[in-house]
């Protein structure tokens, strides 16, 4: 009932939006081994489940390894995790590390840390189960929410792309599935069913009653909520417009693969190619032209003007 769930209640909601980016992205496409991802919070699992869903339906043939790389959960949050993984049905395979026990022994940027050593356990093991991607939780709002925290605290424009290549393992892809999903749709759907997951597993944040009441993500999604609530209603979907909307010739300047470019590189040709547009496809005469035809003849008022060359040829006085 909880999977068919994604063909009624929420089939605008969950599948649909799912799909969409599936075949936007070409996401998952034939032949494709696909290494699903749960942490064991909702938005992985449910992830999961749709995953499973499209298996059983989807006119492209692909393979999909369900995987739970546990960095070193307490017990409580281990079974939890187990407990959703049956209740869905999903055969995933449960794979320890020691990344919590060694990133929680850093003073040093901790959760920093922890990431990288989860992202790279998960291209290990992908490849190790021969997987070409690895198919990550991220939603909508982690989209908008990333873009607007590299604006507001890193002064540069990036955002969460839908797919990335890896840069260290060849022939392996990063995709994001729920890219077009709304968060509260996927809290919905856990309501819904009457779900629970985990919240943060962490050992480093689980002695603060497992809160993130101080970290810049959540600070932002706040931020995002005031916005569109005393600002602009459409402020999620500008944020995520923008993304695919930048204006490359209004802009100081991009870095691509390293290199910094600057509108001041090709500003010179660039300004003797638009003189030449206008003199070739005479738009200056036609602006003109056009505007002596609407408008009525300007009118000069040069009494304030005392650097006005009198008759003599003079400035006056």
């Amino acid at each position: 009932m909880i999977e068919r769930s994604l063909d009624l209640e929420f089939k605008f909601k969950l599948w649909r939006p799912f799909t969409a980016a599936l075949q936007q992205y070409k996401l998952v496409n034939e032949g494709d081994k696909v290494c699903v991802c749960i942490s064991g919070g909702k938005d992985s699992m449910a992830m999961a489940l749709l995953f499973k869903h499209l298996k059983k339906y989807s006119p492209v043939h692909f393979d999909v390894k369900y995987l739970v790389m546990n960095p070193g959960y307490n017990e409580r949050n281990l079974e939890q995790i187990k407990t959703n993984l049956k209740k869905l049905e999903i055969p995933a395979t449960i794979v320890s590390t020691d990344i919590f026990e060694i990133a929680n022994n850093t003073e040093k940027s901790p959760c920093y840390l922890c990431a990288k050593m989860r992202r790279g356990a998960l291209y290990r093991i992908a490849k190790e189960y021969g997987c070409n991607k690895i198919a990550l939780g991220h939603h909508y709002d982690d989209v908008i929410g990333t873009t607007l925290m590299n604006m507001l605290n890193s002064g540069s424009f990036q955002t969460m792309l839908p797919k990335l290549h890896s840069t260290h393992y060849s022939g392996m892809e990063i995709i994001r599935p729920l890219y077009f999903i709304r968060e509260e749709h996927i809290i919905e759907w856990k309501d819904f069913n009457g779900l629970e997951f985990i919240a943060c597993a962490c050992k480093f944040t689980e002695n603060v009653a497992n809160s993130h009441e101080n970290s810049q993500r959540l600070k932002t999604k706040h931020l995002i909520a005031e916005l569109k609530e005393n600002y602009n209603p459409y402020v999620e979907k500008n944020l995520f417009r923008a993304a695919e909307n930048v204006t490359l010739d209004m802009i100081l300047g991009y870095n691509y693969e390293g290199v910094e470019h600057s509108f001041m590189d090709t500003y010179e040709e660039d300004c003797k190619r638009i003189n030449q547009a206008i003199l070739d496809n005479r738009i200056e005469e036609k602006a003109l032209l056009k505007a002596d035809s609407e408008h009525r003849a300007f009118v000069y008022d040069d009494s304030l003007n005392f650097e006005k060359e009198n008759v003599d040829g003079e400035c006056d006085k």
